[in-house]
């Protein structure tokens, strides 16, 4: 599903974050990325979600090599890719109802026709209720607007979906159900998945392999067992 080959990425070309990065992601099979703060994998995150341009090295998705990235990137691989970030409220437009948020990607690619049902669904599936729905970010906690957060991601049903330290900011019983939804979603769906993190626990308990980042911006593969 994702290849990433030879990847070298940063903000300042001098002094890149990743330096020559391979990373592969089946489809249906789930990679942790592993590592301290500031070691690069939320930046490869970003590659992979087709939301930053590598300096050099070649992203494929499904097969099909990459040639934009962001509003360039063609939209058959834009949508096929679901992200949820670590911290919603910099990833929510406070302006829209929780409601509004999870429909927004349906919205932008022409299918509000889809926006009742779908959010509807959504909703119940990563558990907010009607009440919640009408609310802006500033109204909820962070666990419930997260809960938007991964609906959103979900809504165009992606082949891919990357969290980003989504579990980072929540409580235990949260952490739980949002896992508990991302594993329900790929099993039904045969989805791959691409989850960051510093936890080993939680990463070894949910993906298959694990790509240990160090501090310098490579990476090295364990099995989980």
């Amino acid at each position: 599903m994702l290849e990433l080959r030879a990847i070298t990425a940063g903000y300042d070309r001098r002094a890149p974050v990743l330096r020559d990065v391979d990373l592969t992601v089946a489809d249906g099979e789930s990679v942790g990325l592993l590592g301290p703060s500031g070691c690069g994998k939320s930046t490869l995150a970003r590659v992979a979600a087709l939301l930053h341009r590598p300096d050099a090295g070649q992203v494929r998705l499904a097969g099909e090599p990459v040639t934009g990235f962001r509003h360039r990137a063609p939209r058959a691989q834009r949508t096929a890719v679901g992200v949820v970030f670590q911290q919603p409220r910099l990833s929510a437009d406070p302006r829209l109802t929780l409601r509004d948020l999870i429909a927004e990607p349906l919205r932008a690619t022409g299918r509000a026709a889809q926006v009742p049902e779908r959010t509807a669904d959504l909703a119940r599936t990563v558990g907010l209720g009607d009440d919640l729905l009408t609310r802006r970010p500033h109204e909820v906690s962070d666990g419930q607007l997260q809960r938007a957060c991964l609906a959103r991601a979900l809504v165009l049903r992606p082949r891919l979906l990357i969290c980003d330290e989504m579990t980072a900011m929540l409580d235990a019983s949260t952490t739980a159900a949002l896992v508990g939804v991302v594993e329900a979603y790929r099993a039904d769906s045969g989805a791959a998945l691409l989850a960051v993190g510093h936890d080993r626990v939680l990463l070894e308990r949910w993906c298959d392999r694990v790509t240990e980042f160090a501090a310098s911006g490579t990476a090295s593969e364990t099995a989980v067992a």
